[in-house]
């Protein structure tokens, strides 16, 4: 039996080579934005990081990449609709795209906000109308779709709906939002609805949900306009919530560490830590305006969170005590993203690049680039809001049609 061995180690570790170069969701395979790459350049040359393709067909919109078994699957508006668009990571030339919901207009700019989500060979997705559909990584080919406005009492936000599904098991959850109950399971395989949390009402807002498990008990975490609240994840029952003093938009996706959960938002609002304790109860450990996170995201990183601020520019703050550590107006607002000991920072408003040391200790910059070139398409109050993501040694990066990808392997 031992010439059986090999090949089924050689299977194992080949599944786990793949597994290693695989984004196939939001903020990642653990949701927490942490790149699983080592190896990686820390220090750029003068001009960037060598360019390897450039895609300009991903239409107009903010959706990000999420990417399995050399595809990178994201969502952009072309003429009036939302496609689901798969290109190659070798290349970047495009392997398929296919229409399955209706464009979005608004003044920050047109098309879908969320990232797909992966699943074995099925794709889902969330247009900005509230279309959730499931779709084949193959070529495309839509298994499903539900509307969750109109079967599930949801309504559209002011930005459209912007949260990357969630596939859990053998559910896909998403926030329609509305008095027929905020969250919504479905099968994943038939997008039957499994059940809505109908104690939990709120409007949807802009965060995407994030699994977690506390005292034994799985369950759904989400952030609204005036409340932060968990349900069970077998039945979306209310199992607590604490008071949120949201304003505008309500935006990053909340981080979840032993048994503390921490949140943010922008529009002068701040972040807030809070404690799970037995039988539903809810601690506030700190409540200040250390991070006023807009929709660049807060990444953990130890016990340390980095993000940046709209009062103070990046900043690094201590995730048990809420304490500001350093603070930097290097680089203008933007997004975050981590990988092999570096921040790689994105401004928003010229397309700079930074790369960053994670360190507590203060902003420790080795290089920067812009990006280029830049979209002419971008509506006048839209700016580079797709946040930055590395894996497979290659850094991906969108501005609107255009998607970059750059070789960041040392």
């Amino acid at each position: 039996m031992k010439y059986l061995i090999i090949p089924a180690l050689s299977l194992t570790l080949l599944s786990f080579a793949q597994a290693q170069k695989d984004w196939p969701r939001w903020r990642g395979p653990s949701l927490n934005d942490h790149s699983p790459d080592t190896g990686l350049l820390k220090k750029w040359p003068k001009e960037g990081p060598e360019q390897i393709w450039l895609y300009k067909n991903a239409g107009v919109g903010y959706s990000g990449p999420a990417i399995s078994d050399n595809k990178l699957f994201t969502m952009g508006e072309r003429e009036g609709a939302i496609y689901l668009i798969a290109i190659s990571t070798e290349n970047g030339k495009e392997i398929w795209s296919k229409k399955f919901g209706k464009g979005f207009k608004n003044n920050w700019g047109n098309g879908p906000r969320g990232t797909p989500t992966i699943d074995q060979d099925r794709v889902y997705v969330l247009g900005p109308n509230g279309e959730v559909a499931c779709m084949k990584t193959k070529d495309g080919s839509i298994v499903w779709s539900v509307d969750i406005v109109d079967q599930f009492g949801g309504k559209v936000p002011f930005w459209g709906y912007s949260e990357s599904v969630l596939i859990d098991g053998k559910k896909v959850v998403c926030t329609p939002g509305g008095k027929k109950g905020a969250i919504v399971a479905l099968d994943k395989l038939t997008g039957e609805k499994l059940w809505q949390s109908e104690k939990l009402n709120d409007s949807a807002q802009y965060s995407s949900i994030i699994p977690i498990t506390h005292e034994g008990k799985s369950q759904y975490v989400q952030l609204f306009m005036k409340t932060l609240a968990g349900i069970d994840s077998n039945n979306g029952k209310l199992l607590w919530k604490t008071d949120w003093n949201g304003r505008t938009a309500v935006i990053p996706t909340p981080i979840y560490k032993d048994s503390k959960i921490y949140i943010s938002s922008g529009y002068g609002v701040g972040c807030k830590m809070i404690r799970l304790e037995k039988g539903g109860k809810v601690e506030e450990e700190y409540s200040n305006d250390t991070i006023i996170n807009h929709h660049g995201g807060v990444i953990l990183i130890g016990d340390h969170l980095y993000g940046h601020s709209d009062r103070g520019g990046w900043k690094c703050q201590n995730f048990a005590t809420g304490e500001e550590l350093w603070r930097s107006k290097d680089l203008g607002k933007g997004a975050i993203h981590y990988a092999d000991g570096m921040l790689y920072c994105l401004g928003e408003s010229d397309g700079t690049i930074a790369l960053v040391k994670a360190s507590p200790k203060g902003w420790t910059e080795s290089s920067r680039f812009k990006l280029s070139p830049q979209t002419k398409l971008r509506k006048p109050s839209g700016k580079i809001w797709t946040h930055p993501v590395v894996i497979g040694g290659k850094l991906y990066l969108r501005d609107q049609e255009i998607i970059y990808c750059y070789n960041v392997k040392s």
